[in-house]
Order: structure tokens, then sequence, then C-alpha cells
């Protein structure tokens, strides 16, 4: 039988057996070498040309389409409280495990460590954001734990080792080692402290806890930093898997979470039937021991998002430039530019801001103590608004691809699914921003986020009379409900103001004009492709390019 067409004017694939370099990047470049962790461009590059191939990137389709299988007993009724996952989770992992996604920067005395690691998140995560839950954790679980500096001499090394070992034993006797957390529960959610899990103290320092935990992900972790009401208050707690005596911990897994996106990641409901944890930390003083860990898993809420947004921009400029439409490329078309310029103004305002703060959590565990002011305050702000944009951006950018962009094998109904979590995990949108409100009590986080923004004095008008409308609703803040009332558009206008000081500094000029012209001069529409005329669209599209 012939052909009944040929196939024109399809797109074609961005992935290659080659491996696309998703490190190519000039806002991420500049981002890194001005951070201080210039040293670490050929190391980003190689596992950029890694993520954009096309093996990897079915990995991750794969991973998404076959998620985890809960196995609570064996075939002969033993409780094992297993997931099983499929092999390339494993390979992803082992890929993030051994380019130091994970705790790696806490053994790294290297200045610009957690900029570089931050750098790799950024790349990385454009193949599947549900693996890099556990990373995320792992890195995150290291100043916690040292609140207990017992505890984190025996197990510090071996979470930023840089080996994965997904298999089921004692933890000090394995090479490698991944981190979880588990805090909320049923009835109080974001409100810990209305947690109900009880810790009894037993005669040889561990204690017995008793209870549940609504939503813990990456339950086949070695070891767990949790939260249980002690005698003294809620306390944080670490609780491994497999005892010392090799026998199972009493963590019983009791179902896994059907969510909308994350689908390779297993999300757990666990109950704590008599389990053995040790404190980390003071008893009553949970909240401010996790909240290390919370803090920074919040920036890598906030990478996550900018990622995604760069890999939709990626997707739907590669489209654009291949797709013809009414005699011309649609890249070429005008309002197609607009969107497409625009997308890609939010995404390098994204990925500027999380750069500037991974290089700030990097010389503040070096000892700058303004720079932890900074990312006290700068950080709050940066997680609301940046993981709020990345839907709306993705669902733009998946537009861009037409009934092509629907289609599950593009891969961006994926990504779609994915961007909302960001937003929601460690925190959702009206806890970031009163987690903002809160970090403003803090005068020095203050001075130092307000100085920050000073450094651009001068450099553009729009970005001048901005700041100046900041200032104005900062020293506004007397009434409690109203402040409260309003705290997201306070939130957002930080955000904001932050992004386009740092893009004025160091951006590209093409940007930062369009990004003061639109977002801080608000001559712009609510929806993305509505930005002024006279925007050099060229340039930007030119910057973004892949």
């Amino acid at each position: 039988m012939p052909p009944t067409h040929e196939v024109t004017n399809q797109v074609p694939s961005l992935f290659d057996q080659d491996g696309h370099d998703l490190a190519e990047d000039p806002a991420l470049l500049e981002g890194l070498r001005r951070e201080g962790a210039g040293w670490a461009e050929d190391e980003l590059h190689a596992l950029g040309r890694i993520g954009g191939s096309a093996r990897v990137q079915d990995w991750a389709r794969l991973v998404d389409v076959h998620p985890p299988v809960l196995r609570t007993h064996d075939r002969y009724g033993h409780r094992i409280d297993e997931v099983e996952f499929h092999p390339h989770w494993h390979d992803l992992m082992s890929v993030a495990v051994s380019r130091g996604l994970h705790a790696a920067p806490w053994a790294e005395a290297r200045p610009g460590a957690h900029v570089a690691r931050a750098a790799k998140m950024y790349v990385w995560g454009q193949t599947d954001a549900g693996h890099l839950c556990p990373i995320s954790m792992t890195y995150a679980s290291v100043p916690a734990l040292r609140a207990e500096p017992s505890l984190a001499r025996i197990y510090e090394p071996l979470l930023a080792a840089s080996l994965y070992d997904p298999e089921l034993r004692v933890p000090t006797g394995k090479r490698g080692l991944i981190a979880g957390m588990s805090m909320t529960e049923k009835q109080g959610g974001s409100d810990v402290r209305a947690n109900t899990t009880r810790a009894v103290p037993s005669a040889d320092g561990s204690y017995v806890i008793t209870g549940h935990k609504w939503f813990t992900s990456a339950p086949m972790s070695d070891v767990f930093l949790t939260l249980a009401q002690a005698p003294a208050g809620l306390t944080c707690f670490l609780l491994p898997r497999v005892l010392p005596d090799g026998s199972r911990n009493a963590l019983r897994l009791q179902r896994l979470k059907d969510k909308l996106g994350n689908r390779s990641n297993a999300s757990s409901e666990i109950e704590y039937d008599g389990a053995t944890g040790w404190r980390v930390g003071e008893e009553g003083r949970g909240v401010p021991t996790i909240i290390q860990m919370v803090n920074l898993t919040r920036l890598d809420c906030a990478l996550i998002s900018a990622s995604m947004m760069r890999h939709g921009v990626r997707q739907a400029l590669h489209h654009a430039r291949h797709r013809r439409t009414f005699g011309a490329a649609l890249v070429d078309q005008p309002l197609m530019r607009n969107v497409l310029t625009d997308l890609a103004v939010e995404a390098e305002a994204a990925s500027v801001v999380v750069l500037r703060l991974a290089g700030a959590v990097d010389r503040a565990v070096r000892g700058d103590e303004a720079e932890g002011h900074l990312r006290r305050l700068g950080l709050a702000v940066t997680k609301y608004w940046v993981c709020k944009r990345a839907p709306a951006h993705v669902a733009e950018a998946l537009e861009c691809l037409g009934g092509n962009g629907y289609v599950e094998e593009s891969g961006m109904p994926r990504l779609y699914r994915e961007s909302p979590l960001p937003s929601i995990w460690e925190g959702s949108g009206n806890v970031a921003a009163l987690d903002g409100l809160r970090a403003l009590g803090n005068a020095d986080a203050v001075e130092a986020f307000l100085g920050e923004i000073d450094l651009a004095a001068g450099e553009d008008r729009r970005l001048d009379e901005a700041v100046g409308r900041l200032r104005k609703e900062l020293a506004d803040l007397g009434d409690a409900a109203d402040v409260q009332f309003r705290a997201r558009r306070l939130v957002e206008t930080m955000a904001l103001v932050l992004q386009g000081a740092l893009l004025v500094r160091y951006g590209d000029a093409a940007v930062a004009d369009a990004f003061c012209a639109s977002r801080l001069d608000r001559d712009w529409g609510v929806a993305f492709g509505t930005l002024p005329s006279g925007v050099d669209t060229a340039a930007v599209l030119a910057r973004a390019g892949v």
C-alpha cells in the first residue's frame, strides 16, 4: 500500500545520542563564575551532556510511566515495608550522587562548593525532578544533624559519600547514605506544633516513637529526620530504617500517595509502631533544629522551579525555530516572539536570583553573617515567587508547541504536572509569604536585603522607583492583620525588586531592560506575551538559544 502522505514541518528531537548540553546556558554559566564556582564549569558541562542525551531523557520518561510500587509483605506474609522502583530510578540516583548533587558540598573545603552543587541541580533537574527529592533532603539534612555532634560524626561522612547504595542494610555498614525528612501529620500539615507523635526516652539514650506521618517522601531512605513530642516538647529525632542489630525499625508504610506529578518519587503515609530513634538537638527544640534542613530544601524548591522554567523555554524555542506557520518560521512571527521573549526573561530572572542565593548559602556556611541574613529574607521571598511563577510559565511554554505540546510524548505534560509541586512542598504559597513577613522582623536581614538592592541604585530609573514603592510599603507594617492580608503582594514586590536589581547589575542589558519595563514599570499585561513595544527580542532570544 503506498504511503498516504509525507511527514513535513515536524520538529526534530532536541535530544540526541551525543547529548545536547543542558549546561549551555549563558545566565547559568555567568552566575556560576560570579558566585565563585567557575572551577566547576567542566563538571557542569559533563553533567549537562549526560542529562541532554536521548538515553537519560528516556530514563526520565520511564520512571514517570512506571511509578514505584509498595510491597508491605513478602510472599510468606512477613512484614517488609519496601518500595520497588524502576531500575532507571537507581540509574538517575547514581548519577546524582556520583556527581555531588547530594551532601557532597559539606565535605568540600573549596569556596563555591554549594554554588556548584546548585548549578548541577539546575541542570540535572531537566531530566526527572522526582529523584531529586531524596537528593535534596540528603543535602539539607547535614546542618540539622550537626545539632547532635555525636550523630553527625557517624553519619555525615556517609551522607556526603559519592557512592549510591540502595540496599537495605545497617547504615553504618554502608558506603553511602540517603536521608529523608518526615514532619507533617494528618491534623496539622505545615502546623507541625500540632503533631501528636510521641517519643518516650529509654534507659540507653534512645527514644521509643509512636505515631504517624501523613506525607513522607522517599520512604526507602536510610535515615530520617522526624519530629515527635518528647517530655520537654516537640523534638527532632534521627530514625534509621535498619537498626544497629540488623533488625528493621518499626516504620510501617501504610500506602503510597497517588500524586498529580512527581510520580517517579514515592511519597508515603507511615506509622511509627514503637520505632527507635535518637534525639537530634535539645528536647523541645525540634522546630529550630529541623528548620535548618527546611531552609535548604526551600532553596532547592526555587532551584527546581527555575530549572523547569529553563527547560520549558528550551523546548518552546526549539519548536518555534523549526516549525513554520503562515509562510515563516514560528519564531519570526511577531506575537510568538513576544511570548518567547517574555518566557525567556522570566526564566533568566529566576536563574539569576537562585544562583545569588546559592552564593549566599555558600558564604554563610563559611562564616559570613551578612550573607546569612540575606539568605534568610531573600530565600523566603524567592521561594514564594519563583515557585509560584513556574506553573503559569510551563503552561505557556507547553502552549507554544500547540497540540504537540499537549501530547505525552513531547514531555511537556510531565513538566506541567510537576510544576506546582515546589510551591507546595516546604510551605505552600501562604506559608512562604508569611515566612517572608517573619523574616522582616529580623532587622539584620532587612538591612542585608535592602543593602543588596541598593548596590544597583541609580542604574535604572524604573528599578529606583520600584525600590521607592517597596520602602514605602515596608514603612507601613504597623497593623498586623492588614500586613498579613497583603503579605503575598508585599513579598511579590520584594522578590521582583531583588530580581530586577540582580539583572541590572549582572544580567544581559536586553533582558534587564525587558524585565524592568514589564515587571517593575508595570507596562505589562497579565498573561505572558504582553511585553511592551521596543523590547529587544532578538537579543533576548539569541541569549536563550538552544
